[in-house]
């Protein structure tokens, strides 16, 4: 694949790269039980085409290719698939090609035999997973849009109850089902308004369309788009489904979901929002903002109470996601007042923490996978000290969990430093409400910081410091080196733009100029200065050599000046002769101190020991307010619905006869 060739037929080759996926796929059908086939060649192939999908969006993106269009010879006889590839659609084919390379290898060494789905199928639903959402990504009509998103849809449902015979994955694969058909049916009707009455459903028709719509039909639209993609994104109130559908899934599906699949619903958001609908009004961006904040901050609160890995991480992913919906909330701000710049620079902001989660988030999935296959849990309250019997996950994990925690220089440091900029700027938006409204949000994006700060030191310091907490933890390893591989490139992601921010916000400067007409990279490949660097500016290359010269005078210092008069003597035991795992804080008490802060947010039942018992424990469960106030209302009334309409299904022919004449009454009636 020669760098000509992907210059000038990008498209191109990228459905070449699709079609395989799926061939791949096939490939594992004839020996379903063949793991070794599925795990030694199609996924490692699979890796190698989501490293060639990477290069070929990079290489897009970096030379400023004019967008590039298709007509399938696929689809209805009026109503072919189009496809497109511009800046937009390549940026999130980037993610999806640097995340999904890290965790294809990975899933070579992680999938076996007799877990769940044959690995043959296993390999089917995967492919079929990613070569979904690359058309997702490419399509260029409602139509092509629509099918793949059901495609993915379904794809990733088989793939979250791949181990179907226990009954909790069934219930969380029904919910994640059920909330995508109707997320899906939400977007459906967005792309009915854009299209506006003209009864063509390309994306450049709706842009045509759009030109035309009243202000009311085009807030209904994005308000439908808002809908639908912040349920498939996990906004809140919207969310429900992710911290159940996130535990239930393989460790691997658990990455692509949430690195890769929700962006899919940010790459749909931003397509209408910017590119499809040419009129913006002031108040979306303060709807986005507030819902990007709460969503934040919520997630933030509940990761910090949890109890099993996964679920912790699944909140965290909303919590990213609404960091990525504030910044697009802040470009909208920003664009309707005419501030060009400052949304260029929010929005770009937006798009390097989507890079940066779609990296960090998988491999902290992927570890916590590393760490179920080894001992067995996924519950913080058995785990502990697994520094020493897997050395190399620790080591990884340490990577993602200080790069999701937004410290430097690794890359979440890089796009929340970029969203403070932002708000920096807000004061000049023309708007009272708006100047008194986002000094808060600036407040909150910054407790948001620290509450995830706060969650990683809880989660990386109960699963991987102190001491064991089962003796079965003895018996745990490090990955396979299929599995380790997979880490050591993600980890390298978050590494190298965290040392190199310009290696995201170069691609990203594509995106902005394309939706907005205004870039903020600078010509420096070592410094960002995202307005000017009399501002504000950042290295990531000097941050480093600052931390490492640090460490190197203090190990120099320690070793010429104290050098034979240290000693070693047991820890400060507190007063207690014993040092046990039962010593150590727990999950529960890292979360005690926000339950009582935030307890407004949570529902706690708590089963307390009484005197007669022998052994007495202490439980204590969390819900979700949201779930019972809001979604079990509608779970209810639906039920009673659905057993009223039963009635009519008695079995009496008379019955059904009736409904019949009644139903061509009314038709004749309103429709004649």
């Amino acid at each position: 694949m020669t760098l000509p060739l992907i210059a000038e037929h990008p498209l191109r080759l990228l459905l070449y790269l699709i079609t395989t996926w799926l061939a791949l796929g096939l490939a594992g059908l004839p020996t379903p039980r063949g793991g070794r086939l599925v795990a030694r060649v199609l996924f490692p192939l699979g890796a190698m085409i989501c490293l060639a999908v990477a290069t070929i969006a990079a290489i897009f993106l970096l030379t400023g290719h004019a967008p590039q269009t298709a007509i399938l010879p696929f689809g209805l006889p009026d109503l072919p698939f189009h496809i497109r590839l511009d800046a937009l659609s390549a940026f999130f084919l980037l993610i999806l090609g640097l995340a999904g390379a890290g965790i294809s290898i990975f899933s070579a060494g992680y999938f076996r035999a007799g877990e769940g789905t044959a690995p043959g199928l296993m390999g089917l639903q995967y492919h079929v997973f990613l070569a979904s959402m690359a058309l997702v990504l490419l399509a260029d009509d409602a139509y092509l849009f629509m099918v793949a998103w059901e495609t993915m849809a379904l794809s990733s449902y088989f793939l979250v109850t791949s181990q179907h015979r226990i009954p909790e994955i069934r219930r969380a694969g029904f919910l994640y089902l059920l909330m995508a058909h109707v997320g899906a049916i939400c977007i459906l009707l967005s792309f009915g308004v854009l299209q506006g009455g003209s009864w063509q459903f390309t994306f450049d028709a709706m842009r045509h369309a759009t030109s035309t719509l009243t202000p009311f039909l085009a807030t209904t639209a994005f308000l439908l788009a808002l809908l639908g993609f912040g349920m498939k994104a996990g906004l809140v109130p919207l969310h429900v489904w992710l911290p159940e559908a996130h535990p239930a899934a393989p460790s691997p599906v658990s990455a692509m979901m949430s690195g890769i699949m929700l962006k899919t619903a940010v790459y749909g958001f931003l397509r209408i929002s910017f590119d499809l609908l040419h009129v913006r009004f002031w108040q979306w961006g303060v709807l986005v903002l507030a819902v990007g904040l709460f969503s934040a901050i919520y997630g933030a609160i509940f990761a910090a109470v949890q109890s099993d890995m996964k679920r912790l991480l699944a909140y965290s992913s909303i919590e990213n996601i609404g960091i990525i919906f504030t910044g697009i909330g802040l470009a909208i701000l920003f664009e309707t007042s005419n501030l060009h710049l400052y949304a260029a620079l929010a929005l770009c902001a937006a798009l390097v923490h989507a890079l940066n989660h779609s990296l960090f988030k998988s491999l902290l999935f992927l570890t916590t996978g590393s760490v179920l296959h080894a001992t067995g849990h996924r519950n913080l309250g058995k785990l502990g000290g697994l520094i020493r019997r897997m050395p190399w996950v620790a080591t990884i994990a340490l990577v993602g969990t200080l790069a999701i925690a937004g410290l430097p220089p690794l890359n979440g440091f890089v796009s929340e430093w970029l969203l403070l900029q932002s708000f920096l700027f807000t004061p000049q938006i023309p708007h009272a409400f708006v100047n008194m409204f986002v000094p808060l949000g600036a407040a909150v994006l910054a407790l948001t910081a620290a509450l995830a700060a706060y969650v990683m030191v809880k989660f990386y310091g109960v699963v991987f410091l102190g001491q064991p907490r089962e003796a079965s933890l003895s018996e745990a390893r490090d990955p396979s080196w299929l599995e380790r591989i997979g880490l050591l490139w993600l980890a390298i992601g978050c590494i190298a733009i965290g040392i190199v921010p310009q290696l995201a916000m170069r691609p990203a400067a594509g995106v902005t100029g394309m939706l907005l007409g205004q870039t903020v990279a600078t010509s420096s490949l070592w410094w960002i200065a995202p307005i000017a660097p009399q501002q504000a500016s950042y290295s990531g290359v000097i941050l480093l050599a600052g931390i490492l010269g640090t460490i190197g005078i203090t190990f120099l210092l320690v070793r010429l000046l104290a050098h034979g008069r240290l000693r070693r003597v047991p820890a400060w035991d507190c007063g207690y002769p014993h040092q046990t795992a039962r010593m150590q804080d727990t999950a529960e008490g890292f979360g005690q101190p926000i339950r009582h802060m935030f307890g407004a947010f949570f529902r706690i039942e708590r089963d307390l020991p009484t005197p007669d018992d022998i052994a007495p424990r202490y439980r204590m469960r969390l819900e979700d307010r949201i779930w019972r106030t809001l979604y079990l209302p509608i779970a209810r009334a639906t039920q009673k619905i659905a057993d009223m309409v039963s009635i009519l299904q008695s079995g009496s022919l008379s019955i059904y006869l009736l409904c019949s004449f009644l139903t061509l009454i009314v038709l004749l009636v309103f429709v004649l």
